[in-house]
């Protein structure tokens, strides 16, 4: 069996996270209201914890589209900082321009 990338783990916790959004967001304001009797936000932290863990927002990681590094990320063009410099180095970035002296 072959290993994934940690590019196509990365997109399946998007897929999850927007799966799972509008739930979760529903359990955390039932949690979070105060005016509701403890018993029942307890049940909803329960529904919670059951929900799959890449589900949640906080799993998501900025990485590179190409190599899947995540240290060093370009927002703007979702590279790594290598990438950039490589890609830039054969012109491949429209209005980059790699300097060297």
């Amino acid at each position: 069996m072959a290993k994934k990338s940690m590019v196509e783990r990365e997109k399946k916790r998007e897929r999850l996270v927007q799966k799972f959004a509008a739930k979760r967001a529903e359990l955390n304001e039932i949690v979070k209201d105060q005016s509701r009797p403890m018993e029942e936000r307890f049940k909803a932290t329960l529904k919670l914890a059951k929900l799959p863990r890449n589900s949640s927002e906080t799993r998501l990681h900025n990485r590179c589209q190409l190599t899947g590094r995540p240290h060093a990320y370009y927002r703007k063009l979702k590279l790594s900082r290598i990438m950039l410099r490589e890609l830039g180095s054969h012109g491949q970035i429209p209005g980059l321009v790699k300097s060297s002296w």
